[in-house]
């Protein structure tokens, strides 16, 4: 049978404050406590979880190889906890509900904060948490009901999951104004691969889909630099640093100066956003409903070229 062990918030406190000072008249200096008080609670603590935490030396105390396992732990908690503390503040200060939205870059970057700022001008009370994630994580994190509503490419289905059109797309190519690559105005994806890419980083949507696209004709591609936005990859274009494929929504809001903007001539260059929720809406909150029809009321059809 395991093992129970007892101990407190404050003695995670205390832990991880002493391993930081590595002295534990210090570390309880941080935590207002006595140094007498304080060896006690870490004596307490390691006959809790039955090994040693630190190694007692003449100058003060250095973490055990146990004791290394377990600040990692503690700052994990900890950080848990004060990003507890902060989603609930708002409910102290009268806010009426909470909404969690999950989007992809694209429409982070393009569509939403024009919704999103319409709605919250009409519910000052309500708080929105808006995460960047994958499409096919934004479905399953909507089916579990770890988010409300959620803003994806998809072409499938889900039998929990209902999915209504949201905004017509198209992926384009951003080139240096001086370049030779599609001089009417249009492009192949194969052309493109001859090129050093400008791209997001790893792991988001967009990233994952061309290196994909790249893949299935044969051809690796050829990433040059890797940055976080929209904005940050046209500039880099500008630069000379390489093309991008972007959205051509994100270039509404984006400095087009110095650079071309090529159609790109793939039939997946066109792409469809979908709003999605549970389709039980009664699993919604009144505020996360309210959003929800939001969203579904500004569906837009291809962007203007």
């Amino acid at each position: 049978m395991q093992k129970l062990m007892h101990y407190s918030l404050v003695d995670i406190r205390l832990f991880v404050a002493v391993a930081d000072a590595g002295n534990v008249s210090r570390g309880a200096a941080h935590c207002f406590l006595a140094p007498s008080s304080a060896s006690l609670r870490i004596k307490q603590l390691e006959e809790s979880l039955g090994t040693r935490l630190f190694v007692r030396e003449a100058r003060g105390v250095s973490l055990t190889r146990a004791g290394q396992v377990m600040l990692e732990h503690c700052r994990r908690c900890l950080a848990e906890l004060e990003q507890m503390h902060a989603n609930l503040a708002p409910y102290a200060e009268g806010v009426k509900s909470h909404v969690t939205l999950f989007a992809n870059s694209t429409a982070i970057a393009s569509y939403l904060p024009e919704n999103l700022s319409v709605f919250l001008r009409a519910y000052p009370a309500v708080r929105v948490s808006l995460e960047e994630r994958l499409s096919h994580e934004i479905v399953a994190a909507v089916a579990e009901g770890r988010a409300d509503i959620g803003v994806v490419t998809w072409s499938d289905e889900h039998p929990d999951v209902t999915f209504w059109p949201y905004h017509e797309d198209e992926l384009v190519i951003v080139a240096p104004a001086a370049t030779e690559l599609g001089q009417d105005g249009k492009v192949r994806f194969v052309e493109c691969l001859a090129h050093p890419i400008v791209s997001l980083a790893s792991g988001t949507a967009i990233h994952t889909f061309i290196a994909g696209k790249a893949a299935a004709l044969g051809y690796p591609i050829d990433v040059r630099i890797q940055v976080a936005g929209f904005s940050a990859v046209v500039a880099l274009v500008r630069s000379g640093a390489g093309i991008a494929i972007v959205p051509r929504s994100v270039m509404r809001n984006l400095q087009d100066d110095g650079v071309r903007t090529l159609t790109l001539l793939e039939p997946w260059a066109v792409r469809q956003l979908s709003v999605c929720a549970r389709s039980d809406e009664k699993l919604l909150s009144s505020h996360a409903l309210a959003l929800l029809q939001q969203l579904r009321g500004a569906y837009r059809g291809p962007a203007a070229g």
